[in-house]
Order: C-alpha cells, then structure tokens, then sequence
C-alpha cells in the first residue's frame, strides 16, 4: 500500500473501534436504565430502554457494512485482519447485551404490580452492578489492546455466575413459602438470568480481543461457580 492509502486505512480501523466504542457505551446505558426501571417502578425509563434498543441495532448494522467494505477494499492481513473481525464479533455481542436490557425492560409490567421483596431484588441489581463492571472493562482492553485485562474479566464471570446459583435458591425458597409469590420469583428469575447471559458476553468478548491480539482463544474451560443450574432457565 502507498502512504496515503495506509493512512487512509488506519483511519478506517480507527472508525471501526470508534463504532464498537459507541455501541458499547449505549448497550452499557440501557443494562443500566433497565435495572434501575425496575429497582424505581419507573416506567417511562422502562420504555426508553426499550425503544433505545434501535439505536444498537442500527450501529450493529454500520459496523457490519464498514467491516465489509474494509474486507473487500483492502484485502488485509493478519492483525488488522483480526481486529476486523474482532469488530463484527463483537458488535454481535453488544447486540445481544442490548437485547436482554431490552428484555428486562419488558418484565417491568409484570413485576411492577407485584409486591416488591427489597432483598431479592437488589440481588439482581447486585448482578447487574457486576456485569456492568464486566462490560466496560472489557470495552476498555479493547480500546487499550490489553490482553492481560481482558483475561481478568474472562477469570471473573464466576462471580456473576455465584450471585445467580445464590438467588435461583433464594427465589425457589420464596415460591415454595406462598404460590402467590411463584408470579413475581418467575419474572424476577428471568430477569437474572438475562443478567447471567450478559456476564457471559462480555466474557465472550474477552475471548474475541484475545484472539485480536494474539491470534488465539484462551484455552480450556471457563471458570464457573456452579454448574448444576447451568441448564435451569
């Protein structure tokens, strides 16, 4: 490539990681106001989350066209051929994040005519608090290609995944206490559970700037705090 047209293509790469930059910004906003929905009974936050859910949408669509164009534009290799990818893979997880914000915010409905037990849902906002913490950590070491940081957020998904196991026994213990409480504990559980299914995004996007920066996928198992529930929702 010339001069220009090297500068030109970092340029490009820079508009890209600007683009997952933003998307991930917006999907950390709406996990965020679809928790505090709930924890409010605030309804017109409830419905902004989940009108918003376009808006990442629509940037999943940028970045898909902008990672094409580069693929058949430049033809490029290795690094910079990874952190192309690396872009579209993680934009599909973003995507997903802003889909169970989504998701949350649509329990609003149901949970917000039930009794309000204050211990079982600030477990979920607990859960929240961590995968958020998860999120942007990870957007982070993608911005600052750091590796290393990204593996620590990959080693920490048990810790969401313990908070979940605790509350899944709590919420049945609640069920089995009154059948008047199984409504509440039901949307309540999918609620963590969407929370547990975001942790495990941003662990996936861990694994995808690893892989942009070494060429490889951490090997072996994830860490997981229990997996006897993993099936349960």
């Amino acid at each position: 490539m010339t001069e220009h047209t090297l500068k030109a293509f970092d340029q490009e790469l820079h508009d890209l990681t600007q683009l997952v930059t933003e998307m991930g910004g917006l999907a950390e906003r709406q996990v965020r106001g679809a928790i505090e929905a709930l924890v409010r009974r605030d309804a017109a936050l409830a419905d902004s989350v989940i009108a918003a859910d376009e808006a990442i949408d629509a940037l999943e669509r940028r970045i898909e066209e902008l990672a094409v164009q580069l693929i058949a534009k430049r033809a490029p290799l290795a690094g910079d051929l990874r952190e192309i990818v690396a872009a579209l893979r993680i934009s599909i997880d973003l995507e997903r994040v802003g889909d169970f914000a989504k998701n949350i915010a649509r329990r609003f409905t149901a949970l917000a005519s039930e009794a309000d037990p204050h211990l079982l849902m600030r477990r979920v906002e607990q859960m929240a608090e961590l995968a958020l913490i998860q999120i942007r950590d990870v957007l982070d070491s993608y911005v600052r290609r750091d590796a290393a940081e990204a593996m620590a957020v990959w080693r920490r998904d048990q810790e969401i995944d313990a908070l979940y196991t605790s509350l899944f026994r709590e919420l049945l213990t609640y069920m089995m206490e009154n059948p008047r409480n199984i409504t509440f504990s039901t949307h309540l559980l999918f609620c963590a559970k969407y929370v547990e299914r975001i942790g495990d995004h941003a662990t996936n996007i861990a694994e995808t700037v690893s892989f942009m920066i070494s060429g490889e996928v951490p090997q072996g198992q994830r860490p997981r705090a229990d997996h006897s529930l993993s099936g349960a929702i």
